[in-house]
């Protein structure tokens, strides 16, 4: 995406709205200003379903390239995968 279009979905669009990228369940989300933060751009990773659109109304919002690296690094945990295999084994099964 190139940063013509960055730049006029940022001053341009909506806050909260977002836009497709050319890789499946990668958004950019545009996020309002909140008190000393000003108006910003962010990735939002959201799964999409058959119809193209996202699963979740929200997904995980990166800021910088520095979330991505700390949310990589947690994600390479082995007891990540353990946790959540447990979980998935205590909770209601969701149809």
């Amino acid at each position: 995406m190139s940063e013509e279009k960055l730049a006029d979905f940022l001053k341009n669009g909506k806050d909260w709205s977002r836009i497709r990228t050319s890789v499946l369940g990668v958004f950019v989300l545009k996020l309002p200003a909140y008190r000393g933060s000003p108006t910003r751009l962010t990735v939002e990773l959201n799964p999409v379903g058959e119809d193209g659109n996202p699963k979740k109304r929200r997904g995980l919002v990166l800021r910088s390239t520095a979330e991505l690296e700390d949310f990589k690094e947690l994600f390479q945990y082995e007891k990540l995968s353990k946790l959540l295999s447990a979980l998935d084994s205590v909770n209601p099964k969701v149809e």
